[in-house]
Order: C-alpha cells, then structure tokens, then sequence
C-alpha cells in the first residue's frame, strides 16, 4: 500500500479549532494567547514568545507602575516552554479547544525566577539534593452562586428550583441535587488529567469540597489545582451557575480554604515521617518548626488579597494563630491520625484564593528550613485554638505585605525577583482597593457624620 501524502493526512488536533496557550501569573491566573491548531507545533516545540512581565500583572491585569521588567527593558519577551502536560480538551466551551499549559524562560535559555512554576521548581531541586520528595495532596473549596446581580447569592437547586439557603454540611442530598454539574467536573478532571477524589457539600449554602489524590510531583500538584479551578469555573457556566474561589465571598458564611496534606519519602520510597506510631519522627518535628517559623511572614502567598483577611479573621473558623496539633482542625498544622505509614503533615491556612505553585513554595520552603536547621517547634496544642492566647498571623492584608517584605526567612524560600514581583503587585492592588469607598461606607456615614 502507498504511504498517504503527507498534503493529504489530517493535521494533528485537528478536532481543536485552537487552542489556549497561557502562563500562570503570581495571582494564579492563566494568560497567554488563543492560537490556531495549524499552529500547535509552535506551541510544544517553545517557539512561542510572550512578555515576562506577563506573570507579574496586578488581579485586573495591569502593568505594574515603574516595573523594570517593563520601563527598564522594554518590556522583554521571554520563552514560552511546555510545562510537560501536553494538549489538554476543554470540555465546556461552544466549540471543541484545548489548553497547553506554558512556564517562562529568559532569552538565553534560564528559567524566569519570576515564574511563580518556576519557584517550586528550585524548592524541589533542593529537596531532591537532600534525597527527599514531597508526596501533595490539595483540597479546594468553592461556592457556587447564581451568575445574576453584582453580589453573590446561593444558586437554585436544579432539582427542586427552590434557592439554598442553609449550610449543608456534609448534605448527601446537595450533593445529587448538583449531581449533573459535579459529573461535568469528574469528566473534564479525567480528560485533563488531574486526579479528583471525593466531594463533599461543605458548610456554606452551595459550597462544595473536592480533594485531589497524593502525588509525588508536587509541581503536578500545582497545576492540577490550577486547572481545576479553571474546569469548575467553566463546568459552572455551561450549567448555569457561577464559581468562585473567593476566600469569604459571603461575611455571614464560612470562607473557602486550600488546604495542603503532605509527606517526605527517601530514595527507599520510605515515608521519612513514619516512626510506627501516632507521634510521628523527629524529621515530622523539624518539619513541623519549619512551618510554625515562616507562616506569619509568608502569609501574603496563604491570603494575598484583600478579601483574603475576612476569613483569616480570629473567631471565622479559619486558622489564624500559628501552632500545631495531633488530629486538631483549630490549629493551623494538623497532623492526621490513621495509619501511620500514611504520616502527613496538613498545613489549613491558604484560601482557596491563594495561588497554588506560591502556597506550595512557602510550605514545601518552610518545611525544608526547618529540616535542614533541625528546628524544634513548640508544644502541640490540644483543645480550641481559637480560644487560646497564641502568636497569630497578620490580621490585615498591608500587615501581611509588611511581613512578606521584611521577613527574615523569605530569602530562603523565594527568589529576589519573585519576592520584588509580588510586593510591587501585591502593593499596587493594596493601593488601589484603598482608594475606592464602598457603597457601606457611604450608607453609615455620608448624612450622618
């Protein structure tokens, strides 16, 4: 048989009109740029350009003011590499496309430090120095809420078309009213590739939890929670609804939070955590310390916007003090029971609004610290957190870019660049959300005062 004329052969995904090209900024948003599917081989093979700067824009996608990567130098490009993930289908959009996740490297070849993939990359390097790999587990929560109007509200049931307006808990019954949208998300995860588990209907009317499985490529990790932000985001307007990961979308309801389960193993595969008991090793310990020393000055990447610190607020039922505890979901560590050749460490502060390859930096960082210094923690807690008297995380969002940018283990964590890139965004948008008066602010005060 004649081999078929290459002129004649269908082009490769061609069942993609185009595709999405993007990069992750430092605010977990993906950009980039809509390609035709004639021209995905550019794409894989990082023939694409796109400007640096492009991963340090503000939430509302604007320059940074006096930034250098754009006044400095012209505003560069760097290049666009493939992450490694391939050609990913998107599942909710009018015509068939696809995603091909991009991390940012410099013209002569260097990673970009300011790519926030890029800075989990150098952690896991050092870790792999150490002969340890981290095993993630993720867990993100979300509201959905009905897309009409300026503000929130729970979404209608597609069931019974009646409105939520309790907080389900655990809710079996919300969980097969929501049975079709939840399918959606299951098929779009497995096409994807992001390994999505159980969920569960959590305590906010409409709020959901879906955890991911442990991985032991915490880089994988990262990029499953971002693209799955993205798929519920998408399956939630192809059903109708809204998604948000806002950490407090509602002041009289619990806030959504990204809680991070992980542990070590050797080049064994041995789990470095696991003493055979309840207490875990000394390495948990130093692990432990690691976090306890960092968390208020890395706070910005656990809560970096504004909204952020409604549900870090002492008392909302989020951690908020640093400290540790065995099987204690008050405290900001919690070290799961179970069998122990499962030893873990939870770390519960990040909002789900956090950005994911950032929140991994600083646990991931932290925990290395400690490790290698052989820190000791304090004593772990018992009882209510939330009632005691403990050393707690900055209550504001200018107090947490405060901590960031004097914190004397951030350099140990984060590169120059990455940590400029970030406080220049994170105070450009502090700025900004301080010169606007809400419409509150005006009912109290303007004919009153």
């Amino acid at each position: 048989m004649m081999a078929q004329d290459s002129s004649e052969r269908p082009p490769e995904h061609a069942e993609f009109g185009h595709v999405f090209a993007a990069v992750c900024d430092l605010n977990g948003t993906l950009r980039g740029k809509r390609v035709p599917a004639d021209q995905i081989d550019k794409v894989l093979t990082g023939n694409l350009r796109m400007p640096l700067s492009a991963c340090g824009v503000d939430v509302w996608g604007e320059d940074i003011e006096n930034s250098e990567l754009v006044f400095e130098t012209g505003d560069a490009d760097g290049i666009c590499e493939p992450t490694g993930r391939g050609v990913l289908p998107i599942t909710w959009t009018s015509k068939p496309t696809a995603l091909v996740p991009l991390w940012l490297a410099e013209e002569g070849g260097a990673a970009f430090a300011g790519d926030p993939r890029r800075a989990l990359a150098q952690i896991l390097r050092r870790f792999a120095e150490e002969g340890l790999t981290p095993v993630v587990a993720t867990e993100l929560e979300f509201y959905l809420v009905d897309p009409q109007g300026n503000v929130p509200v729970p979404p209608a049931s597609p069931i019974t078309g009646k409105r939520l307006d309790s907080d389900g808990v655990l809710s079996v019954d919300e969980l097969e009213h929501f049975d079709a949208f939840l399918n959606d998300v299951y098929e779009a995860c497995r096409l994807q590739g992001v390994p999505a588990d159980s969920a569960i209907s959590e305590n906010g009317a409409g709020q959901f939890e879906i955890n991911m499985k442990h991985v032991d490529d915490p880089l994988r990790a990262a990029d499953d929670a971002i693209l799955f932000k993205r798929i519920v985001r998408g399956v939630a307007r192809k059903h109708g609804f809204a998604a948000t990961f806002m950490a407090k979308p509602y002041g009289n309801r619990a806030g959504s939070g990204f809680h991070v389960h992980f542990s070590l193993i050797d080049e064994t595969g041995t789990n470095v955590f696991d003493n055979g008991g309840e207490d875990g090793t000394d390495l948990l310990r130093h692990a432990v310390a690691g976090l306890l020393a960092t968390m208020a000055e890395n706070a910005l990447t656990f809560g970096p916007h504004e909204n952020s610190y409604r549900r870090l607020t002492p008392g909302a039922h989020a951690p908020s003090a640093v400290a540790w505890g065995y099987e204690n979901r008050t405290a900001a560590i919690r070290i799961p029971g179970g069998d122990p050749g499962a030893r873990r460490i939870e770390h519960r502060v990040a909002g789900a609004d956090a950005n994911p390859y950032l929140v991994l930096c600083s646990v991931l960082g932290g925990a290395l610290l400690g490790l290698k210094g052989q820190w000791q923690p304090a004593d772990p807690i018992e009882g209510d957190a939330y009632a005691m008297d403990l050393p707690h995380l900055p209550l504001d969002w200018a107090s947490a870019i405060e901590a960031f940018e004097h914190g004397v283990h951030v350099a140990g964590i984060f590169s120059d660049r990455l940590k400029g890139m970030l406080l220049d965004c994170k105070k450009q948008e502090h700025r900004i959300f301080k010169s606007q008066v809400t419409d509150f602010e005006y009912h109290s005060y303007l004919e009153v005062v």
